[in-house]
């Protein structure tokens, strides 16, 4: 049996894997982070969050009814640096970041786990939805989606290594949500009841700008609201108010709906269209990761999800002359925002993913023009 670290967010997901990991016979051991910042309000007035004081004591309370060690980490300044900061840039530059993502990446993934390591314990587990296999022909370990697919959290661990994989278990991703609830009353958590947190655990709902604009004064410089041909149609509060795709709080008067469609940070502008200029056809990522640690050596058909409560859809993937992720999608597909992640899959294995750099329209010429850049990558194989 395992020496096996979970992390402990004070919600179900993580108790019932530390449970399960409990009554399998491991070694277990609690660990909480503290993440939440000092400058902002108590977490727990008015809206739940897996990093706030009462988070904790959720958490202490879950380990004592396991009868394990619990331990609270403070890693408060890390998360400010790695994940809020990363998160105000990213709205200051007109892009819409997944804060879940640079978690992952820079603090539970990466600094947890060396913790772990550093502890003398052999494995990490979190409550996430996801499963993790090994080949047992290459010998290389797979990330796979999660049984529960309405809870399935694979979208936002694209970003995974092999070493990573090696350590980590992911115990709730063989079960639905409805069976992990039914584990924590049959096993008594004090949490099986508790309502999941939100989704951005470091601010409050609908109010992500409040965190923006203390932070980074530019986001909130007014600026023009442009249709696609230039023509001005109003001024806007600040680029950091805005994303891809939004609708609500635009200020302009139109016979018809419009939407965000674009934002241009050099020149301060908020560009608006119709629903159907929201359509792009191809987009390209950066920060890319290959699950399996090489890139594939041509165009791949996959299945892709640019959003995280979004649907995948067929596309072909290659990896261009930069390096960049190219991502082109059967069917146009609405609003892939640049700063979201693109993750690829293959069947219920995720082959890894980026983060969107920039996308393009669905029209005639770039349809084209794309066709041409794709048979030339593939004439080149």
């Amino acid at each position: 049996m395992a020496r096996v670290a979970v992390a402990m967010s004070g919600g179900v997901d993580s108790a019932v894997a530390a449970a399960l990991l409990v009554e399998q016979g491991h070694e277990v051991v609690g660990l909480t982070m503290n993440l939440w910042p000092h400058w902002l309000p108590p977490a727990d007035e008015g809206f739940r969050v897996c990093c706030g004081a009462g988070a904790i004591a959720d958490a202490r309370a879950v380990a004592q009814r396991l009868g394990i060690r619990h331990y609270v980490l403070n890693l408060r300044a890390e998360f400010e640096r790695a994940v809020i900061e990363t998160f105000c840039d990213e709205y200051a530059r007109g892009r819409t970041p997944n804060p879940c993502i640079a978690c992952n990446r820079a603090v539970k993934f990466s600094l947890l786990l060396g913790k772990v390591r550093a502890m003398g314990l052999d494995r990490l587990a979190t409550g996430h939805y996801a499963r993790v296999r090994r080949d047992p022909h290459s010998g290389r370990y797979m990330l796979l989606r999660a049984r529960d697919e309405q809870k399935d959290q694979s979208y936002v661990l694209y970003a995974l290594q092999q070493e990573q994989l090696r350590c980590l278990l992911f115990p709730v991703g063989e079960f639905t949500k409805p069976q992990v609830r039914e584990a924590a009353r049959r096993l008594g958590l004090p949490v099986a009841e508790k309502p999941d947190s939100q989704e951005i655990c470091f601010v409050p709902r609908g109010r992500y700008w409040q965190v923006v604009a203390r932070r980074r004064l530019e986001a909130a410089r007014p600026g023009p609201i442009l249709d696609r041909r230039g023509r001005h149609l109003g001024t806007h509060a600040g680029l950091g108010r805005f994303t891809i795709g939004q609708r609500r709080g635009l200020g302009v008067a139109a016979g018809r709906p419009l939407y965000v469609v674009d934002i241009d940070p050099a020149a301060n502008a908020v560009v608006v269209g119709t629903e159907e200029e929201l359509l792009v056809r191809e987009i390209v990522a950066r920060e890319v990761n290959w699950i399996g640690g090489e890139a594939p050596h041509g165009p791949l058909r996959v299945t892709a999800r640019v959003r995280h409560a979004g649907r995948e859809v067929p596309a072909t993937a290659w990896v261009d002359r930069t390096g960049g992720l190219r991502v082109r999608f059967d069917q146009p597909q609405r609003a892939a925002a640049p700063g979201q992640a693109v993750t690829l899959y293959a069947g219920e294995v995720v082959l890894g993913g980026g983060v969107i750099e920039r996308a393009r329209p669905d029209c005639e010429e770039l349809a084209a023009s794309s066709e041409a850049a794709l048979t030339e990558v593939a004439d080149g194989i």
